[in-house]
């Protein structure tokens, strides 16, 4: 044991401090005089035998109270041969203390479910005089060692904390960005514990406009995001710095919505823009990675993409929302078959408007083939950035955004494109943008913050012509409305005026097609994305509601 270490019983348990100051443990053991480390009973963890097949309950509970109880004492080097990554665990866990400068901790291992062990961590974090309490549970999972055949802990940074990702590190010290205080429109506080989907959005604001709105800087501990041009992650206040309010175009209520909205269903992701304006008014996201694909995401939008068809249909004279349409069960394109949802097909004189309230997908492939080769296969990604504002790489929306790509396309490419599949890529801020063009005839950029509060240019596009939104938003009403309409049954409880469309796009390796919804209701507009979510009515659609009947 190492010099100044006192042991004693803690409920029923020893606790492990060195000198009474540094650290401590708690760990189920088999005896007070054995710290898990060196000596104590032998296992099959010791053993010279190469051993294989999955790690046994014996080998876990080992492996695990080792690793536990030599991080415990600090000792980064032992705790670090206990994995199957030394290189990377050793620096990370000696960072712990050396860089995180947490003083003392105390970790209690849980019941291990399988192979994964869960454990609480108890810790102190002293800085420069400050010293605050810091408890948080994370878990481990022990593998069996592929060369050795080991029984050692499967390294990854979330080990030491749950948030903690590759290339990520802890540190804690003076922040390196001015404290924040961020409001809605109407002047409500917004914070992480009552905003959880708006942490990382927080955060990226805090280091572009702390200084800016005159906050100044605390003592903290946060984790040095692995992207350079990332925003740090604030785990711990020591000291708090001076908070610069900072006006966001955020609304508290729309927020809360959203946030409820997506807690509906895993893997849900949403946003919501004033159309009249561009004004952010809610993200929110319910993901088991913590991705913020609601303004990040790059996936393809299904059949929410024919709002952008559509309109490049009426603009180049091949159809309009009242003319007439033919909705076979299956159209061929470059010797490639699309077919519709389950082949129906639509006999009775459908219309433009009628075909994108059931969505038929081959009523928006066939128009297009007089167009001629060359026109065709760009004019899809001419109308989504000439009118729509996707593709340029340039939105200024106070935060960091992906802005949608529609790029030219051949052959059966093409195709797929015009409804949703493809190389299309969107997120939901995209379509929130997209539908909010339909219904105010003009692109608005989406922002989050003033753009005079660092006079940053925003993209533009050109106004849709005359009668193009006019008819975009008929489609869309009647879609939300008609009996016939995919998107009815969702907007029932949407007041004022209202509409929409549905999606499902098809995604490789998913079994199920992930689920598409963008609608509008008066002067707000929101779109929904859930992951392996089914038909777009199904599962996006309820979340979209949940925003819009929150809305003006």
């Amino acid at each position: 044991m190492r010099s100044g270490a006192k042991v004693g019983i803690v409920g029923g348990v020893f606790a492990l401090v060195l000198g009474g100051v540094g650290y401590g443990a708690y760990n189920i053991l088999d005896g007070l005089g054995d710290s898990g480390v060196g000596g104590g009973t032998s296992t099959a963890a010791d053993s010279s035998e190469v051993r294989s097949g999955p790690v046994t309950g014996e080998e876990i509970a080992d492996t695990s109270k080792k690793f536990l109880a030599a991080w415990a004492e600090g000792d980064a080097t032992v705790a670090a041969a206990l994995t199957n990554n030394k290189a990377e665990a050793e620096p990370a866990l000696t960072g712990y203390s050396d860089t995180a400068h947490v003083a003392k901790a105390v970790i209690t291992p849980g019941k291990a479910t399988g192979s994964t062990v869960p454990y609480t961590v108890k810790a102190t974090v002293s800085y420069k005089g400050a010293t605050k309490s810091w408890s948080y549970a994370s878990k481990l999972t022990v593998v069996r060692g592929l060369t050795t055949g080991r029984a050692l802990v499967d390294w990854e940074p979330s080990v030491i904390h749950p948030d903690l990702a590759k290339g990520e590190s802890l540190e804690t010290g003076e922040s390196s960005t001015a404290s924040i205080e961020a409001v809605d429109r109407n002047g409500q506080v917004l914070t992480k514990e009552k905003y959880p989907s708006l942490a990382g959005i927080l955060d990226e604001l805090r280091k572009k406009y702390g200084e800016k709105a005159g906050g100044t800087t605390g003592i903290e501990t946060w984790i040095n995001s692995a992207n350079a041009d990332g925003a740090d992650k604030t785990l711990l206040t020591l000291v708090k710095g001076k908070s610069g309010k900072l006006q966001t175009t955020i609304d508290a209520k729309i927020q809360a919505a959203a946030e409820r909205g997506v807690k509906k269903f895993a893997e849900a992701s949403v946003a919501a823009v004033e159309p009249s304006t561009g004004a952010i008014r809610a993200i929110a996201n319910n993901r088991a990675d913590g991705f913020d694909a609601a303004r990040r995401g790059k996936v393809a939008p299904g059949s929410t993409m024919k709002i952008i068809t559509a309109a490049m249909i009426i603009q180049n004279g091949l159809g309009s929302a009242e003319g007439a349409v033919e909705c076979p069960p299956r159209v061929t394109w470059k010797g490639v078959p699309f077919h519709n949802l389950n082949n129906f097909e639509m006999t009775d004189n459908p219309t433009l408007k009628r075909a994108f309230a059931r969505s038929c997908n081959t009523a928006f492939i066939k128009p297009i083939d007089p167009l001629g080769e060359t026109k065709r296969d760009s004019a899809l990604h001419t109308e989504a950035g000439q009118y729509f504002g996707l593709g340029g790489n340039n939105w200024k929306t106070g935060i960091e955004t992906t802005d949608g790509s529609v790029p030219e396309s051949q052959d059966a490419e093409t195709a797929a494109s015009f409804i949703g599949q493809g190389k299309v890529q969107m997120n939901p801020l995209n379509m929130a943008s997209v539908t909010a063009t339909a219904v105010n005839g003009r692109f608005r950029q989406p922002f989050i913050v003033p753009q005079s509060l660092d006079n940053r240019t925003f993209a533009t596009a050109t106004p849709l012509p005359p009668g193009v939104s006019t008819q975009l938003k008929a489609m869309l009403r009647y879609t939300a409305t008609a009996p016939e309409g995919t998107a009815t049954q969702a907007m029932a409880n949407v007041r004022g005026t209202k509409g929409a469309k549905t999606g499902s796009a098809e995604i490789d390796g998913h079994a199920t097609s992930d689920s598409w919804f963008t609608g509008f209701s008066n002067d707000l507009a929101a779109a929904a994305l859930v992951q392996s979510g089914g038909h777009g009515g199904d599962a996006a659609g309820p979340v979209v509601a949940e925003v819009l009947r929150a809305g003006p």
